[in-house]
């Protein structure tokens, strides 16, 4: 009889401290983020619809926010990763951002500050052999993420959207950068 009650206390006592665990987001100081994953899509439109190519990249990195160690990201993007939904669409984004001369581009994220409960930084997105800036942008902030978009024209970058069909398909020079910073 004594044995089952050393095991039932013993039950409470671990049910109790497990039960008051807290999670590990809440254990790691709150000016540190650590990203475990990056996630980038580009969304557009043509005369035929809307489309979406996306690449996962398993991406480690820790941003230290108020801090001079460390308060930026920078990673590469391999342009052949971009999965568009089928072969052809695949095949026309990869001749569009010209993959086989410029195989990867860059993003970097610099000077992350608080901005109420999101952040604010620069990004530079490096494509063929043109850069992008934008300063200021705004990280949205959740729970799993940090979030931003950019709206680029393929005029900027020097580029020329695809046609199919002798010009009946076409898409539209404005696309949108998306992307998540995944949190740990």
């Amino acid at each position: 009889m004594n044995q089952r009650i050393s095991l039932l206390l013993m039950g409470l006592v671990l049910l109790f401290l497990l039960g008051s665990a807290k999670p590990i987001s809440t254990l790691i100081d709150s000016n540190i983020i650590i990203i475990d994953r990056l996630e980038i899509e580009i969304l557009g439109n043509s005369t035929v619809g809307k489309y979406s190519c996306s690449n996962y990249l398993p991406y480690k990195d820790t941003i230290y926010l108020n801090s001079t160690i460390k308060n930026s990201l920078k990673s590469e993007i391999s342009m052949s990763n971009f999965e568009c939904g089928n072969r052809i669409m695949n095949k026309d984004l990869k001749t569009t951002v010209k993959a086989t001369k410029f195989p990867k581009s860059t993003v970097t994220i610099t000077n992350i500050k608080p901005f109420g409960t999101n952040y604010k930084c620069t990004l530079n997105f490096r494509i063929t052999d043109k850069t992008l800036s934008y300063q200021n942008l705004v990280l949205k902030n959740t729970k799993e993420y940090l979030e931003g978009s950019v709206a680029v024209k393929f005029s900027e970058i020097a580029l020329e959207p695809p046609t199919k069909m002798g010009g009946i398909i076409k898409v539209k020079d404005e696309f949108v950068i998306h992307f998540n910073l995944h949190k740990l």
